[in-house]
């Protein structure tokens, strides 16, 4: 994916990471539903842990796209994170995010959250760092990289866009 000759390569196998954690009474809102943010910062942990194994580097959050709570995750729940690499640019990787609750007295799971996260990688003096290039190996790792794409895509026009209302928004106060 890279015309650079020497930057490495690895599989979207080799960095993947699954973690589960059981849902107990402080991860609790008044609702009796596990808080959002906790949810939040265990999708960020379960990315992190890929986005380093990708990059073998610091990593840090640079954006958390789109995040739909679907159902509630209920106290006593086992919830499950996959975590894979999506998209790698120069220094940048998109990680996605799947999280499923089971109830483990009923045997049953249900997928509650899905998320784009996406990291930039850092060398030693924190300056954004070139990431190994990303081996596609099935078909669905090439749809995945081709959605990431078209993600990126949309965020860098969201950005200038951005950029472009408050350029103009500077102009009418400076008059």
């Amino acid at each position: 994916m890279s015309a650079n000759p020497d930057r490495p390569s690895r599989a979207v196998r080799e960095s993947a990471h699954e973690t589960t954690a059981l849902m107990m009474p402080p991860d609790e809102n008044a609702r009796g539903h596990v808080f959002g943010g906790v949810v939040l910062a265990m999708m960020d942990k379960a990315a992190a842990v890929c986005a380093i194994r990708h990059a073998r580097t610091s990593c840090v959050t640079v954006s958390v796209d789109r995040v739909d709570f679907r159902e509630p995750i209920l106290v006593g729940d086992l919830v499950h994170m996959k975590a894979s690499v999506n998209f790698v640019g120069r220094s940048s990787m998109e990680i996605g995010v799947r999280i499923e609750a089971e109830n483990m007295l009923l045997g049953t799971r249900r997928h509650t959250n899905s998320c784009y996260i996406t990291y930039v990688a850092l060398d030693r003096e924190g300056k954004p760092t070139e990431v190994p290039t990303l081996v596609l190996e099935t078909d669905a790792e090439r749809r995945r990289y081709a959605a990431g794409e078209e993600r990126r895509r949309r965020r860098a026009e969201d950005r200038a866009a951005e950029h472009a209302k408050l350029d103009e928004s500077n102009r009418e106060k400076a008059k």
